[in-house]
């Protein structure tokens, strides 16, 4: 997988990242505002909000000492680009990521039931399991 898949994925992989998105579907957002909302520290909210833009997904304005945050549309339409080219054989993203949960789930399932995927099991598909 390459760096745009990276950049873009990660946006997405932490639930205060994925609150900080829903935040600013309402708007720009001041940094302060997040910060109130998040109830986080100022270098944490910094973190968040540079691999946000970093992924395009969200774009930073200053104003004097002041940030603000926004949807970017633009990076919003590449990551949905991203994800049609995961599709595979037809099947569309939604599709195959429910597949992908539901292998996940089950997997953790067996983890907790001491069960673990046998060794020359396939590491994506965990079609093949025995007692641990």
């Amino acid at each position: 997988m390459n760096n745009e898949y990276l950049r873009v994925f990660r946006a997405f992989s932490d639930e205060r990242r994925l609150r900080v998105l829903e935040m600013l579907t309402q708007g720009e957002q001041c940094a302060c505002a997040l910060l109130e909302e998040l109830s986080i520290s100022q270098p944490t909210l910094s973190y968040h909000m540079k691999i946000l833009c970093a992924s395009g997904i969200v774009r930073e304005r200053h104003v004097g000492p002041w940030k603000y945050y926004s949807i970017n549309t633009e990076g919003c339409a590449y990551a949905q680009k991203l994800l049609q080219k995961l599709s595979f054989g037809g099947e569309d993203v939604e599709m195959r990521f429910i597949r992908l949960l539901s292998r996940l789930l089950r997997a953790a399932e067996d983890i907790k039931n001491g069960l673990r995927p046998a060794k020359n099991a396939c590491c994506s598909c965990l079609c093949e399991r025995v007692a641990g």
